[in-house]
C-alpha cells in the first residue's frame, strides 16, 4: 500500500481559528488548558511521505473505500468536525495499521478535542512506524506543550531539526517551549532562526518581537509590531501587542486606535487570563496589557 501523500502536518500551527491566514499557518505551541479551542485550526495539508511497509494489496473495491474514507477524514478535519474526523481516521487505522500518517492525523484531531493523552499514544505509534519522518515529532511536540511538558517538547522539536535543519516550524515551536521554561534569550534565538529560514513567517516574527519586549528591547519590539500590522492589518496578535507596548510608552492615542481594531477582530484579548495562560504572552507583555486594560 502506498504511503499517504498528504497529512495534516501543520495542523498544530494556529490556535486562533478566527485569525485570517497570515503568510502561512503558524506552529505555536502557545496553548494551555484551551487546546480544545482548536488544535489550532488554520488547517494546512502538506505532504510527507516515507517507505510503506510490505503488505498484501487489497482488492480494487477496498482501495476505493479507503480513498473515499480518506477524503471524508480530510474534509471533516479541515471543517472542524473533529469528533467525526476521529471516527474516520480510526477506520483508516483499522484498514491501514502500518501507515504512520493516519496515526499522526488521528493524533491531530484528538489534540483538537483536548484528548492529549490519547493523541500522544497516536504520535508514539506514528514515530515507531516512521522514525525518519519529522512530522510525528512536530505534532507530538505540540501536544507535549499542551501538557506543559516543555523539556519533552523541546526534545521532539530538536529531533525534527536533526531530520530537517531547515524546518522553520520546529524552530518556532521550540522557541515557544523555551519560553514556557522562562528561557527567553534562547527562545528569541530560535524565533530569529525561524524568521531567517522563512522571512514571510509572520507568527515567528511576532513571537520574536514578544521575546524582545520581555528582554527589555521595547523599541525593537514596537518597530516589528508596527511592521507586522502595516503588512497584515488583520493580524490581531501583533496589533494587540502593539497596543500594550505603545500605552506603556505613553503613546496613548495610537494605542487606543489600535485597540479598537483588536476588539473588532478578537475580543479574547480583553481577558488577561486567556492572554497569560492560553496565548501565553511573556510576562512583561501581559503586564503592559494589564496596565492598558485597567486604565
Amino acid at each position: 500500500m502506498e504511503f499517504w501523500p498528504q497529512n495534516l502536518r501543520r495542523m498544530a500551527r494556529s490556535i486562533y481559528p478566527r485569525w485570517p491566514q497570515v503568510a502561512r499557518p503558524a506552529p505555536w505551541g502557545r496553548w494551555g488548558q484551551a487546546l480544545a479551542i482548536a488544535l489550532l485550526c488554520l488547517v494546512c495539508i502538506t505532504g510527507w511521505s516515507g517507505p510503506a511497509r510490505a503488505q498484501s494489496s487489497p482488492p480494487d473495491q477496498a482501495l476505493g473505500n479507503i480513498a473515499d474514507l480518506r477524503q471524508k477524514a480530510f474534509a471533516a478535519s479541515q471543517t472542524g468536525q473533529f469528533a467525526q474526523a476521529e471516527i474516520y481516521w480510526s477506520e483508516l487505522i483499522d484498514a491501514l495499521p502500518e501507515e504512520a500518517a493516519v496515526w499522526s492525523n488521528r493524533g491531530n484531531v484528538r489534540v483538537s478535542q483536548n484528548k492529549l493523552t490519547a493523541a500522544l499514544a497516536d504520535y508514539d505509534q506514528a514515530v515507531a512506524l516512521a522514525p525518519d519522518q519529522p512530522d510525528p515529532y512536530l505534532n507530538r511536540g505540540a501536544a507535549l506543550e499542551g501538557l506543559g511538558r516543555w523539556e519533552d517538547a523541546i526534545a521532539d522539536y530538536t529531533q525534527v531539526l536533526a531530520l530537517n535543519p531547515k524546518d522553520a516550524a520546529a524552530y518556532n515551536n521550540r522557541g515557544n517551549a523555551q519560553g514556557g521554561l522562562g528561557h527567553w534569550e534562547i527562545a528569541l534565538a530560535d524565533y530569529q532562526k525561524a524568521v531567517d529560514l522563512d522571512p514571510q513567517f509572520a507568527f515567528a516574527r511576532v513571537n520574536a518581537a514578544l521575546a524582545e519586549y520581555q528582554l527589555g528591547q521595547a523599541e525593537a519590539a514596537i518597530r516589528e509590531f508596527r511592521n507586522l500590522t502595516r503588512r497584515y492589518p488583520s493580524f490581531v496578535d501583533a496589533r494587540a501587542a502593539l497596543t500594550a507596548a505603545l500605552w506603556e510608552q505613553g503613546l496613548r492615542g495610537e494605542a487606543e486606535s489600535n485597540w479598537v481594531a483588536v476588539v473588532g477582530l478578537d475580543g479574547r484579548y480583553k481577558d488577561l487570563d486567556w492572554v497569560s495562560t492560553v496565548r501565553r504572552w511573556p510576562p512583561a507583555m501581559v503586564t503592559a496589557l494589564e496596565k492598558f486594560l485597567h486604565l
